[in-house]
């Protein structure tokens, strides 16, 4: 097994500098903040993404990432399970985790854009998976 390099020095990503060339599901939009090509990352993805009011994005699961969020604003519902028949609300001040390889949905069930802080080791993987029924409706 390889040493890891240890990094000398604090990098810092600048609001302008921000990008959404990142991996991407429908209706949430991500901007890339902390990675492997912004800072030399190598175990963690952080980013931000903004869904406006009635946004879905569809099935999906992010490989081998555990995913954490922060909600910032606005009330999204995160879907799993079979069918996708279980589902948590969250708001503002709420923090989520999702497992690795579990396929979900977060859907905004606000009247806002829902706001998250995202983080994700060890990069930010999308799966996309296909939509559910006649046109990717899901339960909730």
């Amino acid at each position: 097994m390889a040493q890891e390099v240890a990094q000398t020095t604090v990098r810092v990503v600048r609001a302008a500098d921000v990008s959404d060339r990142t991996a991407q599901t429908a209706g949430m939009g991500r901007r890339l903040g902390i990675s492997a090509d912004t800072t030399g990352a190598s175990r963690i993805w952080m980013g931000h993404a903004v869904g406006p009011p009635g946004m879905d994005t569809g099935p999906h699961h992010h490989g081998e990432a555990e995913t954490a969020g922060y909600i910032v604003r606005g009330t999204a519902r995160i879907l799993w399970g079979d069918n996708f028949e279980q589902y948590v609300d969250v708001g503002p001040g709420d923090f989520v985790f999702v497992p690795a390889y579990l396929p979900h949905v977060e859907r905004n069930v606000s009247n806002a854009p829902c706001e998250f802080i995202i983080a994700r080791t060890p990069d930010n993987i999308v799966v996309n998976l296909p939509p559910l029924g006649d046109g990717g409706d899901t339960p909730g």
